[in-house]
C-alpha cells in the first residue's frame, strides 16, 4: 500500500492504519516548538515507537519525557469512563495518568505537564439508577469478586486506580463487596474524541487512539482481536486554530460554565448535563451536533456515490437521510463498510441488552437503506485472506474479521468527513467528538482513491474506482471471494452478515439510541 500522501492545497495528509499514522504523531511531537494540546479517549504510553521517535527512547514514555526536556508543554484530556460500567476502562485512564505523571517527574519539567482524566459531567437520574440497582450491584459484585480473586497487593494496586469505584465498595480484601447506598452515578456518555494540535498550527484528527492493540499495517496480518483499520489526517490552517479553542473550552463547555464557541471548520458533537436532571432523567444535553449535521447535509446534496466508513451505523435519522436521497436521486449509489461484528460481540461474547440493541439498530439501518438504494449500494465487511480457526462473530466466511474503526465519509468527488464520530447516536448526539470536512477536489479525490484501493487488489479495474460501475465490481469480487478459500482471495472485500446482526439483535422499547 501506499504511504502517506504529501499536502495538497487543503494542506492535508492522510494516513491509513497506524501503520502510517504513529510515525507522523511521533514526528509531530518531535517537530513541536513551544505546545501541544490533545484529547484522546486511550493514550497508553507504553506504546512501542516505531518511527522517528526512535531516535529518543524505546516507547512514548521516552518522547513524552523528550518533549518535555525540551520545553514544549503538554496538556492532554483523557477520557475517563464509568467506574462501575466500565471498571477496566476506568482503571487503564488513572493507570495511564500515573504513567503520564511519571514520565513527566523523569523528564525534569514536570511543570509542562497537565493531564486531566476528563469524566464527562452528565448523569442518570436517581429514579433511572434505582430501577438500573440490580444491575448496578451485579457489575459492582462481579468486580469485587474479581478484586477479591486477586493476590492482596494486586487488588491494592488496581484500587488505587480506580478512585471512582472504591467509595462503592465495602469491607477489605479479600472481603470486598458492594455498598448498597449511595447508588453509584451511573455516567451515560464519555470524551470520545482523538485530536492533537501542535503549536495551534497542526492538527492531527481523526478516529485513532494510541496503544499496542490500536497498531496495524495495511495488510492486517495481526491477529484478528488486534486488526484495528484507522484513518488519521494532517491539517493545518483555521481548523487547528478552531481545534485549539475546542479543546481550551471543552470542559468548561462540557460543565455549563460557558457557551461553546462557534466554528467553520471543525466539526463536534458536545453535550453537557441537563441543569435538572430530574428522577428518570437519563440522557446529556447535546448542545453541538454538528458532525450529525453535516453528514445528513452531504448525505443530501450528493448525486452519484456515497462511500462510508465506520465502525457503527446504528443513527435512524443518517438511515434514513440516506434512504431519501436515495429515493430523490436515482443515480445515487451507496458503499457502505462495516466491521462483520461489534467487537464486544466478536471478541468478548457480549450477550448484555446494550450489545443486542445495538446490533438491532444496525441491523435496522442496514435494512433502511438497502431497501431504499436496491441494487444500487453494497454493504461490505472486510475479512483476513487466512483461515480463521474458529467459528462465531469474530470469522468472515472461515476468515478473521478486519475490525473496522475508521470513521471516514466520502460524498461524490466533493466533500469527505473525516472524524473520530460513528455513524450511531451516541456518538452523533452524547460524547464529545471531533473532525473535519475536506473541499479541496485533489484532497477528497486522493483520499477516495487511497480508500477504494485499501479494500482491493493491487491490480484493481478502473471498474472497482467508477461511480456508475463500482457497486456492481465490489459485489461480484465479494460473491467471488465467498466461493474461494480464504488464502486464494483477492483483497479484503466481503458482504456484510446482517443475518447474524438480526438474529442477535433486541428491541429495547422507551431506550434512547443515542445509549449505543
Amino acid at each position: 500500500m501506499a504511504g502517506a500522501d504529501r499536502k495538497t492545497r487543503d494542506a492535508a495528509e492522510i494516513y491509513l492504519t497506524a501503520a502510517e499514522a504513529y510515525p507522523a504523531l511521533e514526528a509531530l511531537f518531535l517537530e513541536a516548538r513551544s505546545e501541544i494540546s490533545a484529547g484522546f479517549r486511550v493514550f497508553d504510553i507504553r506504546t512501542r515507537l516505531r518511527g522517528r521517535g526512535r531516535e529518543v527512547g524505546r516507547t512514548w514514555a521516552d518522547l513524552i519525557g523528550h518533549t518535555l526536556a525540551r520545553g514544549v508543554s503538554f496538556r492532554l484530556i483523557l477520557a475517563d469512563f464509568d467506574p462501575v460500567v466500565r471498571p477496566s476502562m476506568h482503571r487503564e485512564t488513572w493507570r495511564a495518568t500515573a504513567s503520564l505523571m511519571a514520565a513527566g517527574e523523569a523528564s525534569g519539567r514536570p511543570d509542562l505537564l497537565s493531564v486531566i482524566p476528563a469524566m464527562h459531567p452528565a448523569r442518570v437520574g436517581l429514579g433511572m439508577r434505582l430501577a438500573f440497582w440490580p444491575k448496578i450491584a451485579a457489575k459492582l459484585r462481579d468486580e469485587a469478586r474479581r478484586l477479591n480473586g486477586l493476590e492482596a497487593r494486586e487488588a491494592e494496586d488496581q484500587l488505587a486506580h480506580m478512585p471512582g469505584l472504591k467509595p462503592h465498595l465495602a469491607g477489605e480484601h479479600p472481603h470486598l463487596r458492594p455498598r448498597i447506598w449511595p447508588v453509584a452515578p451511573l455516567i451515560p456518555a464519555s470524551h470520545h474524541q482523538k485530536l492533537a494540535v501542535f503549536d495551534r498550527e497542526r492538527l492531527f484528527i481523526g478516529g485513532i487512539d494510541l496503544n499496542e492493540r490500536r497498531y496495524d499495517t495495511p495488510d492486517h496480518d495481526r491477529p484478528g482481536r488486534d486488526t484495528w483499520h484507522d484513518t488519521q489526517l494532517l491539517i493545518e490552517g483555521p481548523a487547528a486554530r478552531e481545534a485549539q479553542a475546542h479543546l481550551d473550552t471543552l470542559l468548561s463547555v462540557a460543565n455549563a460554565r460557558q457557551e461553546p464557541p462557534e466554528m467553520r471548520h471543525l466539526l463536534r458533537t458536545i453535550s453537557t448535563r441537563h441543569r435538572y436532571t430530574g428522577r428518570f432523567g437519563l440522557s446529556p444535553k447535546t448542545i453541538e451536533k454538528g458532525l450529525e449535521d453535516a453528514h445528513i447535509a452531504r448525505a443530501r446534496k450528493a448525486r452519484r456515490l456515497i462511500y462510508l466508513e465506520t465502525q457503527f451505523f446504528r443513527s435512524l435519522p443518517v438511515a434514513r437521510a440516506l434512504a431519501r436521497a436515495a429515493r430523490d436521486t436515482p443515480d445515487l449509489r451507496l458503499l457502505l463498510v462495516l466491521p462483520g461484528a461489534p467487537e464486544d460481540v466478536a471478541y468478548d461474547n457480549a450477550k448484555e441488552g446494550d450489545a443486542r440493541y445495538g446490533e438491532y439498530l444496525q441491523a435496522k439501518c442496514v435494512h433502511i437503506v438497502s431497501k431504499a438504494f436496491g441494487e444500487r449500494a453494497f454493504v461490505m465487511a472486510p475479512g483476513q485472506p487466512k483461515h480463521a480457526g474458529h467459528k462465531g462473530r469474530a470469522s468472515l466466511e472461515e476468515a478473521p474479521l478486519v475490525y473496522l474503526h475508521a470513521k471516514v465519509a466520502i460524498f461524490d468527488h466533493d466533500a469527505a468527513i473525516v472524524s473520530s464520530a460513528n455513524l450511531n447516536g451516541r456518538s452523533l448526539r452524547w460524547d464529545t467528538e471531533a473532525g473535519v470536512t475536506l473541499t479541496e477536489a485533489d484532497t477528497v479525490q486522493h483520499l477516495r482513491h487511497r480508500c477504494f484501493a485499501h479494500w482491493l487488489p493491487e491490480d484493481a479495474e478502473d471498474a472497482y474506482f467508477t461511480d456508475e460501475t463500482a457497486i456492481a465490481a465490489w459485489a461480484a469480487l465479494a460473491d467471488r471471494n465467498a466461493e474461494r478459500d480464504p488464502e486464494d482471495r483477492e483483497g479484503f472485500v466481503m458482504r456484510y452478515p446482517v443475518a447474524p446482526a438480526r438474529r442477535f439483535g433486541r428491541n429495547l422499547p422507551g431506550l434512547p439510541e443515542e445509549l449505543v
